[in-house]
Order: structure tokens, then C-alpha cells, then sequence
């Protein structure tokens, strides 16, 4: 008999269809990412300032690669942290 692995992910929680996400950017009709919209940044970066990835947070390729440059240069310009330092 066959041992069911505890770590599978099979199957979801709660067993609720996983509802689909959709681009932030093209549902709010924003054209450009601006680096200076701290806010906006923010909601795509996690506790430690890394950038959340397209399957995560559901943003479009095009709009994935205009976050990924806006926070670069917000990081740059020291608007938002390399590295939030929570121990």
C-alpha cells in the first residue's frame, strides 16, 4: 500500500475553486507603472522587499516587467528599502 506524501499539494484548501486573478494595472486602466507610487509598489513587494512574482499576484507580462524596472529605480533612488531588516 502506497504511503500519501503530507507535503502534496494536490487538491486545494478548503475545496474551493481557486478564483482567477487578474491584472491590477489593466483592471484600473493604468498605462505606466510610476516608480514614484510608493503605495502601488509596496502592494507588490513582500515583507522582506522582494518582488512578488506573475503567478502570485496575477499582473499581465507587460505590466510584471514595467514593476520589475519601477521598483529597481525606486530602490535606487532610496524611495523603498533593498531589504526591510525585521529579525
Amino acid at each position: 500500500m502506497q504511503k500519501k506524501n503530507k507535503f502534496s499539494r494536490s487538491g486545494n484548501r478548503n475545496n474551493q475553486p481557486q478564483r482567477r486573478k487578474y491584472c491590477y494595472f489593466c483592471s484600473n486602466n493604468i498605462a505606466e507603472i510610476d516608480y514614484q507610487d510608493i503605495n502601488v509598489l509596496q502592494k507588490f513587494t513582500s515583507n522582506y522587499q522582494k518582488i512578488l512574482p506573475r503567478s502570485r499576484m496575477g499582473s499581465c507580462a507587460r505590466h510584471q516587467r514595467q514593476l520589475q524596472a519601477a521598483v529597481k529605480r525606486a530602490r535606487y533612488m532610496a524611495l523603498i528599502p533593498y531589504l526591510n531588516n525585521q529579525k
